[in-house]
Formats: structure tokens, C-alpha cells, sequence
């Protein structure tokens, strides 16, 4: 066996010690391929009403100009000392309308505000981050009940989604199936508002006679198409509109400002290999195969890029009409059986030919809407594993996968979906790196909270961050999300200072 001299060895150990800590100091992001690990939750916020206000956690947006976490929900928007989860102001929208969705780029805020009458015009309210304070021309006129809003990635343009809700929806026009529905009589229009930052105009982007492609899209619902999410492309060319209860997504071309086209998403069948569900809603929680199939339906949506495309993600929650008319037992279209309470689609159902809301999973899909993976039956089976799941959802929705946020980080692609029916507040993350292959890697449960809205996640010098607005506890979380490179990336930083070969050299002798 070799020697070494006292003085070598302290020097190996010596820059041993420093790669080590150099490795740690270091971001993930200029670290090889890290692998998430755990996530540890650092404050729980309390939404309280303050007087006769009321305020809902439902969507929670990030400011890292101010290290602030805005979080939208029905009387106004809370905005949080990320730090600490403390409150440093509501800013009370009540008089404008009921606020539905917050976004921030560049030290704006944006609110989606529907009006006390839900059919009329909307309203995008825009803020200064520092001062909290209306922007001049900050209040900005759009279509009915935006829902939803997102700014384009260079912050110039901000998009939102006008769902466009009747108060009262198209009766059902006779009494064969599959059932079909007249229009309602004051139906406003579904469109996307495409606001400019710097001028405040308004283009407005409609659905009407665009081509249509795809399988399944739900049209004769007594409703038009009601956009419910956006995802913008990486160069803010593109955007992929979820029309959640339609089964369709829409893709807007944001060069013309015209929508290129609506894809249909087709089905998910259940009576497939890895597709289980569990249909029964009798106390008892057990997974089977069967002949129904699910509409994808998706709400949150999110894009990234891998291999030089674009992808996006959903989280495909599936919905009916808010009056329930369009959905039935299946044994009224003659189910049996385990099958017998399953809510179905009746625009689509017939006897035999079963379309449940929602695929009780997140799906991932290229530009075009072809599916390029699914989770499957992952989601409900891991909320069963660990005692969260909530069987009275069985017959409906199962999980309900409501939100997705995506993370990137040192050339790894994390997406991060939140269950909305749980009986703990549950987000699974997945890598998705990979599109095709997408792995299932944890989930986080939440004591306390229940019923994820809205998440998002973020990096700051401090680390990596994910944000919990959970509707029903009216609660908002954070999460500090821990990662470690994985193996080999360690061996990258001690070659980097040539110890790598110090340690070959030192087996060989032995």
C-alpha cells in the first residue's frame, strides 16, 4: 500500500473540503441534474375576514421584486411577506366586483375582476408592486367573468380568459340520447382579452367559426365555449387556451391575435391497464378496470420546452354546467352494477357508451394536442396509499387535479399538480423532464389545509419555494422544496479540482 505524506493528505482534504462546500454553496441551477428529495412547509397564512370582508385563498402569485406573495380570492387580493407569511396589506376589491385570478411580471400586478353582474364586462385591474397602489389607466374594461389571467414571458402583453358564464343555460331539447341542449338566451361571448402593457389597448380574440379538430368536443351544452386557463409558449407567439367543460383547447396565434384552431381532447378509456378507477362511492376505496371512459376537461395548464418543443401540461379536473343539467347517473342511461352512480356527460353518454367528467390525472400534450403521457390511475392510487383519499368524490371527479405550476431547475423539468379533493391538501410532483417518460416523484400533504385552488413555485436566492392557496381551509402555505444533485454530480466538482483522480490512484494502490 502506498504512503502518502501528512502534507499531501491535509492538501487533498483540504480542497476536499472546499469542493465540498463549493458544491453546496452553489445553485441547483449551475449544479448536474438535481433530484427533488422533500418538501418542508415554513409558514401557514390564515385568510381571517377582517370586519365584514371576506376573503378566499385561491390563487397566489409571486413578486420577486418585493419578496411578496399576492393571493386573489373573491373580496380582494392579501398580499404576504414571503418570508414570513405575515400580512402586509389586503387590498379590498369589493366595490368593483369579485376578484377570480392574480398574475405578476415586472413589478405588476394584474387582478381578473367579474362584475356584481356576471354577465357584463369584466374588469383587469393593474397595480404597482412596491407602492401597492392602482397603476395609471390601471383599470381596464374586458369581456364577461374573466376568469383567468397571464402575461406573455417578456411581460409586454397580459392575456385573459373571459369564461363568459350565462346566469341561467339552454334547456334540453327532447328526450333521446345522447341529450342536446338549445343555447341560453344571454350567453356572453367566451373570448380572450390580449391587453398591451404599455398602451393599455385591448384586442380581443374570439372563438367563433375557428376550425376545429380533434374528438369530443362538447358543443351542444347550452353554453358556447367559455375559455377557463392560458399557457403562453417560451417566445410569447403561442397560447394554448384550456376550454375546460367543452373537452377542447384552443390555440392562439399571438402574432395575428387570432385563434389557429380548437382541439378537441378526446377520452380517456378506464377500461385500460393503468387507467383504474373507482366508481362506487360506497366507503370502501378499491380500484378496478371498467368500461367508461373520461373526458380530459382540464383547468390549470402550463407550458414548457424539452428537445427544442413546446409542451403543455394539464391538470385535467373535468366539469359539468354549474346547474348540473348536462351530467346524470349512469344508471339512468342503464349501468349496473359498480358503474350504476358514475356521473356521465349526457350530451355524449348513451347506454353502453359511458363519458365521465375529467380523467383523473394530468396529462401531458404537444402543440398540435396529441397526448404525449398520462399519470394514469397515479394520482388517486397514491392519495389512497397514504389515507387521503376522499371516497365520497369516487363516483365524480376522483381527485380532482385542479392547479399546475412547472419548475425549472438545473436542466430538469419538476410540474407540480394540486388536488383539490383530498382529505389533506395534496400536491404530487412529477419530472417531467423527459416528456414521454414522466416520473412520479413524491407527494406533499399538508396538515391544516384542504383543497389546493392555486400554486405556483419559484427560486430566489434563498432557495426554491412552492405556494399552496387552499380554497376550502382559506389558508396559504409555503413550502421550501429540497433537492440534491444527483449522483455524479458531486464527482463533477471534486474533477473540476482534480480530485477525482487522486481518489483512482489511491484505490489502485491498495
Amino acid at each position: 500500500m502506498m504512503s502518502i505524506p501528512l502534507t499531501s493528505f491535509a492538501r487533498i482534504m483540504k480542497k476536499t473540503l472546499i469542493a465540498l462546500l463549493i458544491a453546496a454553496a452553489l445553485p441547483l441551477s449551475a449544479q448536474a441534474t438535481p433530484s427533488f428529495v422533500s418538501a418542508s412547509k415554513l409558514w401557514t397564512h390564515s385568510h381571517d375576514p377582517l370586519n365584514t370582508e371576506t376573503n378566499k385563498s385561491e390563487i397566489p402569485a409571486y413578486d420577486a421584486k418585493t419578496n411578496t406573495l399576492w393571493v386573489a380570492g373573491v373580496g380582494g387580493v392579501d398580499v404576504l411577506n414571503a418570508q414570513t407569511g405575515a400580512r402586509m396589506q389586503r387590498i379590498d376589491v369589493s366595490t368593483t366586483g369579485s376578484v377570480n385570478s392574480v398574475s405578476i411580471k415586472n413589478g405588476v400586478a394584474a387582478f381578473a375582476i367579474e362584475s356584481s353582474n356576471r354577465t357584463s364586462p369584466g374588469v383587469v385591474q393593474l397595480f404597482d408592486t412596491q407602492s401597492r397602489t392602482l397603476m395609471a389607466g390601471g383599470n381596464i374594461t374586458v369581456g364577461a367573468l374573466p376568469d383567468m389571467l397571464t402575461f406573455t414571458p417578456d411581460g409586454k402583453r397580459l392575456l385573459v380568459a373571459n369564461e363568459g358564464t350565462p346566469s341561467t343555460y339552454g334547456a334540453r331539447i327532447g328526450t333521446t340520447t345522447p341529450r342536446s341542449y338549445a343555447p341560453a338566451a344571454n350567453d356572453p361571448q367566451g373570448s380572450v382579452s390580449i391587453i398591451d402593457i404599455a398602451t393599455r389597448s385591448v384586442t380581443t380574440a374570439t372563438l367563433n367559426g375557428v376550425t376545429e379538430t380533434g374528438a369530443l368536443l362538447r358543443k351542444n351544452t347550452g353554453m358556447d365555449f367559455e375559455p377557463e386557463y392560458i399557457a403562453v409558449n417560451k417566445t410569447g407567439t403561442k397560447a394554448y387556451v384550456g376550454l375546460q367543460e367543452a373537452n377542447g383547447m384552443g390555440v392562439l396565434n399571438l402574432l395575428t391575435n387570432t385563434f389557429e384552431k380548437i382541439i378537441g381532447l378526446g377520452a380517456k378509456d378506464f377500461s385500460a391497464s393503468g387507467n383504474e378507477i373507482d366508481p362506487r362511492n360506497n366507503g370502501t376505496v378499491a380500484f378496478g378496470s371498467y368500461a367508461a371512459k373520461g373526458l380530459y376537461m382540464p383547468d390549470g395548464m402550463a407550458t414548457f420546452q424539452a428537445g427544442g418543443k413546446t409542451y403543455v401540461v394539464m391538470a385535467n379536473e373535468g366539469d359539468f354546467r354549474e346547474d348540473d343539467a348536462d351530467r346524470s347517473a349512469a344508471s339512468s342511461l342503464g349501468a349496473t352494477g359498480d358503474l350504476s352512480n358514475l356521473r356521465v356527460a349526457n350530451d355524449l353518454s348513451s347506454s353502453g357508451n359511458l363519458y365521465a367528467a375529467g380523467a383523473r390525472s394530468f396529462s401531458i400534450r404537444d402543440e398540435d394536442g396529441n397526448l404525449i403521457y398520462d399519470s394514469g390511475a397515479i394520482l388517486d392510487k397514491e392519495a389512497a396509499k397514504r389515507g387521503i383519499y376522499d371516497d365520497g368524490r369516487s363516483r365524480d371527479k376522483g381527485v380532482e387535479p385542479e392547479g399546475v405550476t412547472i419548475l425549472e431547475i438545473g436542466g430538469r423539468t419538476f410540474a407540480f399538480i394540486g388536488l383539490e379533493r383530498t382529505t389533506k391538501s395534496a400536491v404530487a410532483v412529477f419530472d417531467i423532464t423527459d416528456p414521454e417518460t414522466s416520473k412520479y416523484v413524491d407527494m406533499i400533504v399538508s396538515d391544516g389545509d384542504l383543497s389546493p385552488e392555486g400554486l405556483i413555485a419559484y427560486g430566489n436566492e434563498n432557495g426554491y419555494f412552492l405556494a399552496v392557496a387552499n380554497e376550502v381551509s382559506d389558508t396559504t402555505s409555503l413550502f421550501r422544496l429540497n433537492f440534491v444533485p444527483e449522483p455524479g454530480s458531486l464527482a463533477l466538482a471534486l474533477g473540476g479540482l482534480g480530485l477525482v483522480g487522486w481518489s483512482r490512484r489511491l484505490r489502485s494502490t491498495r
